[in-house]
């Protein structure tokens, strides 16, 4: 099982994809941070000036906090489908790695991290900005939410690698998106609190991992400690682990047969 674990050699894999990820870095940036900033100035403002006050606070805070979240889900999904994809079907970036001393762990981890990177300079976009208007406020519960927005992207990222692994073409990213990311993006308490949706709807909103990222970001942007902090923490873990083994399963499978 040497091939699950991964080494120091990940850490290659996220160098890589890092040098190539600058070539482009001024592209990639805008459209990582244009979309949730639409969302946040468009609802923030146009939506918040009807809906006031939200849990407490002006509407824009509270859908800024969201949009953090989200977006680190965003931009961790789209690399571990979309970019992940073309490495390892197009590229075949993946094979060519195979052929050095790294193994399949390696591949898989440094990926993820990368992801996790990716989502986090995407929210932490969203962070400067919402800051800059006044909907986040600058205190030091802002740093403990680096870790949670790196978990995230972690989790995002190790959930659709595994369906990477399973796609024959890019085509198959739209049921993806389609049955998961919006659904989550639209019911996990983005852009309204949960207890608003009729009880099924939030038992099965409960069980999603970006239900549980938007419930410690937006305590931790706006200066309050999160509840419950260790079964969110541990939803998010578990759905990174366990996406984690199957991603490796998955790609081992279809690289090596």
């Amino acid at each position: 099982m040497a091939w699950f674990l991964p080494s120091w050699g990940a850490l290659a894999v996220l160098r890589r994809n890092f040098l190539v990820w600058r070539k482009l870095l001024l592209p990639s940036l805008l459209g990582n941070f244009v979309d949730p900033l639409l969302y946040l100035l468009a609802l923030g403002y146009g939506l918040g000036h009807f809906v006031g006050k939200m849990e407490g606070m002006p509407y824009i805070t509270f859908i800024a906090s969201g949009i953090v979240a989200s977006s680190a889900m965003n931009t961790a999904t789209f690399e571990g489908l979309y970019s992940a994809y073309t490495r390892m079907a197009v590229q075949n970036t993946y094979l060519s790695i195979l052929a050095t001393p790294l193994q399949i762990g390696d591949i898989v981890t440094g990926e993820l991290l990368w992801c996790a990177v990716k989502g986090a300079i995407s929210a932490l976009a969203i962070i400067i900005v919402a800051g800059l208007l006044g909907a986040i406020d600058w205190q030091w519960q802002v740093i403990l939410a680096l870790p949670v927005i790196l978990l995230t992207g972690f989790s995002f990222g190790a959930i659709a690698l595994a369906f990477t692994a399973l796609s024959r073409s890019y085509d198959f990213f739209m049921y993806y998106f389609t049955l998961a990311v919006t659904p989550m993006f639209l019911f996990c308490g983005v852009f309204y609190p949960l207890h608003t949706l009729p009880v099924f709807a939030q038992n099965i909103a409960a069980v999603l991992p970006l239900t549980h990222a938007v419930l410690l970001l937006r305590p931790l942007l706006t200066g309050h400690a999160p509840a419950q902090v260790g079964l969110h923490l541990a939803i998010l873990l578990a759905y990174a682990l366990g996406a984690y083994v199957l991603a490796a399963f998955l790609l081992r499978r279809r690289l090596l047969r």
